[in-house]
């Protein structure tokens, strides 16, 4: 794993965008690295499902080479309160945020999720994934540790062609896996990314307004709050 970011000649990379805060970040900052940028974004039956319009509206505003919307019913399996008939947890406190994995878990999603971004990648050239996972402002969820993207960058080059035919290396970059969330937010602000067309609400109301009480909002606002701006989606 490596969140050095090179500034040599354009090369490929295939950029999980979700339409959320981090995702938006975690692209521009490829974009400035020098990066030709190609999107991926999953429509896996989350119930937040405005958030595909804002990846969309972020692909376009940051004018990335392709982006790949890939549809994947997670809904099939379920076992989350994103893909399930399940209550979204609402007002938890600091204690209860940091209280084991949350029922918002959806079960081995990022291990899906950069499995189809690294054949995207074998595809296109491309040996650069950026993922907007966080280790510190974050729900509990497993798949967002260090220890898991060090697996997933091994795997990926013990099961992929160009990693057994020594023809190139992967490297899974995440950038704001040690950052707390207002210096995600300032990041981003230094690089122009527009959060007024972002959203991060696990249970949004039918036209996007965020709920404001689950732990994502509550984790979104904190962050603003402590960057001493305020969050432009509520302007």
């Amino acid at each position: 794993m490596t969140d050095e970011l090179r500034k040599d000649h354009p090369r490929k990379a295939v950029v999980l965008v979700s339409g959320g805060l981090d995702s938006a970040t975690v692209l521009a900052m490829a974009r400035q690295a020098g990066f030709d940028c190609y999107a991926l974004t999953f429509d896996y039956g989350q119930r937040h499902r405005q958030e595909l319009d804002a990846a969309r509206r972020q692909c376009e505003l940051q004018q990335v080479k392709a982006h790949l919307v890939v549809p994947l019913d997670l809904r099939q399996i379920g076992g989350s309160a994103l893909t399930d008939e399940l209550d979204v947890p609402k007002d938890r406190n600091e204690t209860e945020l940091s209280a084991g994995i949350p029922i918002t878990y959806v079960p081995a999603r990022n291990t899906i999720f950069l499995s189809i971004a690294l054949g995207w990648a074998e595809v296109l050239g491309a040996f650069d994934l950026f993922i907007g996972v966080n280790a510190v402002d974050y729900s509990g969820y497993p798949d967002c540790r260090p220890e898991f993207i060090t697996q997933f960058e091994q795997l990926a080059n013990l099961a992929t062609r160009a990693g057994v035919e020594k023809t190139g290396n992967f490297r899974i970059h995440t950038p704001l896996i040690a950052l707390k969330k207002f210096e995600i937010i300032r990041q981003g602000q230094a690089l122009g990314v527009d959060y007024s067309r972002t959203l991060s609400c696990y249970d949004p109301q039918a036209d996007g307004t965020p709920c404001g009480h689950c732990d994502s909002c509550q984790l979104r606002w904190k962050g603003f709050s402590e960057a001493g701006v305020t969050d432009p989606s509520l302007q």
